[in-house]
């Protein structure tokens, strides 16, 4: 099983026991029945596969997207005709009353009619729902990319969790030799008991942040498996690289175009288009045609009817012409939202690059610099002790820095690995990978 702390180890030095071999060993021992269980190891890629493919609100937009299909045919299709049934100038007094065939006004009709609406009309109304299913298309993706990214967080948090823990327990491992060593001196006459309960006050200073740590980790744990399921209790595999981000900083307004949101507010700004050329549509009337037939009593003749009805738009300015405005404003409207949210991305992608480059560079210092400058004084102070020139208190004080130093640069780790996530997730990809088309490098 991948060891959380195997990339952070290359830039620390090795300590060695008392009993001439090295905690790094100790923990590499411990870990070995747990190696069998690698193949079962769950990578990022494979988490976020895992809750995408667990995600019910994926395939509630999937059923949305259906819908939409259906109503775009439906939408394009005429009105059902109207069939009428009836019986005109019933007599309901004197001799012929209620008889429906000695009044000759008296008939029996059967009729139908039949809007034509115009094909401009139905193509725009099936259009409208084609607008409404690339949206939800455009919901979905937005969707899939935050599971993405929020199961990318999830994994890291508990991989950085479980990294401190076995740091921390590396550390106690440590703290418990010194103990022994402080107890040996106690009792040969070459230490003092304050030496003893010193060690053992660092000790539960460290026991007390394994604690903590500990609890971070049920917490990832929890979080990862609310996401994914009993896979999330797996062992993590190795992390990925985050030292390469998907993003051109000087091809940003191409990357700000495949930005979810942005393309959210581009289908809607579609989708309003085209409600504004069915409005503007709407301005020609639909006639509808009518046929009937009448039939009355024996010695009379039967009657066919034919006939033509036509709205009359005779106040247009104040009824269509304002529904043309209306929805002309509310395209203006979404294509105001649209470039003002394209500033706000832009400057928030901006400044996640800034911070994740700066972040960068303080692991790097963090992990190059300050690490094996405390792991150095920890070593000096060591040696001065078994020597009789330094105490054990100084010591544990350099001891207790070099754990701060490392946890720090661990933490920075972890800061530059959610930042990674972050922007690495925060832009739709194509099929290769990328996100927005690669710029031109002619």
């Amino acid at each position: 099983m991948h060891s959380p702390l195997s990339d952070f180890r290359r830039a620390a030095p090795v300590k060695v026991g008392r009993h001439g071999f090295s905690i790094s060993m100790i923990c590499v021992a411990l870990m070995l029945p747990l190696s069998a269980a690698a193949q079962n190891e769950l990578s990022l890629a494979e988490a976020q596969r895992l809750a995408v493919e667990r995600s019910r609100q994926l395939a509630g937009q999937d059923a949305a997207v259906a819908a939409d299909r259906d109503l775009a045919v439906s939408a394009t299709q005429n009105p059902d005709p109207v069939l009428s049934v009836g019986i005109e100038n019933l007599p309901v007094t004197g001799a012929d009353q209620f008889s429906v065939g000695s009044d000759f006004m008296t008939q029996r009709s059967i009729g139908v009619t039949q809007e034509l609406t115009r094909g401009d009309k139905k193509r725009l109304r099936g259009e409208h729902y084609e607008r409404e299913a690339d949206k939800t298309l455009a919901e979905k993706a937005e969707a899939t990319l935050i599971i993405r990214r929020d199961t990318a967080l999830a994994w890291l948090d508990r991989y950085y969790a479980e990294a401190s823990a076995e740091l921390i327990g590396e550390q106690i491992l440590q703290a418990q030799g010194e103990i022994e060593a402080a107890q040996t001196a106690y009792r040969s006459g070459r230490g003092s008991q304050s030496d003893v309960l010193a060690a053992r006050t660092a000790l539960l200073g460290l026991q007390d942040r394994a604690s903590e740590i500990a609890r971070k980790v049920r917490t990832a744990k929890i979080t990862l498996v609310r996401q994914l399921g009993e896979p999330g209790d797996l062992p993590l595999a190795q992390r990925p690289v985050i030292d390469h981000i998907p993003i051109d900083p000087g091809a940003l307004d191409k990357h700000i175009a495949m930005h979810p949101d942005i393309l959210i507010l581009a289908r809607q700004e579609d989708l309003a288009a085209t409600d504004a050329r069915l409005a503007q549509a709407n301005k020609q009337s639909d006639w509808s045609v009518g046929l009937s037939y009448a039939q009355r009593g024996s010695q009379y003749s039967n009657m066919a009817s034919i006939g033509v009805s036509v709205p009359l738009q005779w106040d247009q300015a104040n009824r269509q012409d304002r529904e043309v405005a209306a929805k002309l404003a509310q395209a203006d409207q979404i294509r105001a939202q649209r470039e003002e949210a394209m500033r706000a991305a832009t400057a928030e992608v901006r400044t996640m690059i800034a911070e994740w480059e700066s972040a960068r560079e303080r692991q790097a210092r963090l992990e190059h610099e300050l690490v094996p400058l405390a792991t150095e004084r920890t070593e000096a102070e060591l040696s001065a002790y078994r020597s009789g020139k330094s105490s054990l208190n100084d010591v544990l004080v350099a001891r207790r820095s070099e754990v701060d130093a490392r946890l720090q640069a661990l933490q920075m780790q972890a800061d530059a690995a959610r930042l990674w996530a972050l922007l690495n997730f925060h832009f739709l990809q194509n099929d290769a990978g990328r996100t927005a088309p690669e710029k031109d490098t002619q």
